[in-house]
């Protein structure tokens, strides 16, 4: 049975608080533990109303600290907004907290528009600096040699898994280069899935961190009671995308009357985009949710799949992990 995790987007919804985020997170976090998820990853965001999530590692610990089995970690951390010490000792520290349960995602995209990304790291060249950012930050992990100038404290030594976040080739290969886990963004990027997941497999070289590929592929997975509830609360996504793309990104919206009614509130190319998009998606009862999932393993032999659900009502997101859990183990 393939191992499920769960990506949550800190959704800070209409009318909520981030202060009401974090506590859901964390409780969500614990719902997740109870039913036998893996993982439970954040995504660091920035500049956006409605996603909390931005100071991702305090986050990853506040979340950490009210569990006490499932892995908690980055999915990921944008390196390109981080010195790579900073990102060691951070996570170092988190790892030294929470021995042997955090997990750190990196990605060379900023998570953020320009102008935020300029705000966070002033003085960065560009996203090409990534896969030499990536090798120092590991370097940190390792044990501490003779005359070594700098060194991660905490970091030096501690157990963090470390997986690389793409949405491309570009990410596939360095993967594979060294001999990383692999966590394709399928969940709102699939266009390249497949290519990406043959680069990966065929140019991978094991290492001292892994012997042969490791692949999550992410879900969207929305589940109710019945197809026509599931599909009336993905319609918060739905919304969520088009809103982005408008170039108004804001807080997270109430579902609208029906899946249905996201005809009316998009235009005919919209909807297409978001159909292609999010094309990635298991939604419906839960028999309807575990056949599409089925169906999704069986076509890309992920070794895991991490699934979202941006659901408005907490209640009903935490419901829908149960209700996939149950569906898929049954």
């Amino acid at each position: 049975m393939v191992p499920l995790s769960i990506l949550d987007l800190a959704p800070v919804t209409v009318g909520s608080t981030p202060a009401q985020t974090f506590a859901n997170a964390r409780d969500l976090a614990r719902a997740g533990e109870r039913a036998g998820y893996r993982r439970y990853w954040l995504a660091e965001h920035h500049n956006m109303p409605g996603i909390a999530s931005a100071a991702t590692a305090v986050l990853i610990g506040h979340v950490a600290g009210g569990t006490s089995t499932i892995r908690v970690g980055a999915g990921g951390i944008m390196l390109p907004n981080h010195a790579p010490l900073q990102a060691a000792e951070a996570f170092g520290t988190l790892g030294t907290l929470f021995p042997g349960r955090i997990d750190l995602g990196l990605g060379r995209a900023p998570g953020t528009d320009q102008a935020a990304a300029k705000a966070l790291r002033r003085y960065y060249a560009s996203a090409d600096e990534f896969p030499g950012d990536v090798v120092e930050l590991l370097r940190y992990f390792d044990p501490v040699q003779p005359g070594q100038a700098v060194q991660a404290v905490p970091g030096a030594g501690v157990d963090v898994e470390a997986w690389i976040l793409g949405s491309s080739l570009f990410g596939a290969r360095l993967a594979a280069a060294l001999g990383l886990p692999y966590a394709f963004a399928s969940h709102f990027a699939p266009d390249a899935l497949d290519q990406a997941l043959a680069v990966y497999h065929r140019e991978f070289k094991p290492s001292a961190r892994l012997s042969k590929p490791h692949v999550m592929l992410a879900l969207n997975v929305v589940a109710a009671d019945t197809d026509e509830d599931a599909a009336r609360l993905f319609t918060t996504q739905q919304q969520a995308f088009v809103n982005l793309r408008r170039g108004r990104p804001g807080l997270v919206p109430p579902p609208l009357e029906s899946g249905d009614a996201i005809e009316g509130y998009c235009s005919p190319a919209e909807l297409h985009m978001i159909d292609r998009t999010l094309a990635c998606r298991a939604i419906g009862a839960p028999a309807t949710v575990r056949a599409a999932m089925q169906a999704f393993v069986e076509r890309h032999r992920p070794d895991e799949l991490i699934l979202t659900a941006n659901v408005f009502d907490h209640a009903a997101r935490v419901r829908s992990f149960e209700l996939t859990m149950e569906a898929w183990t049954a």
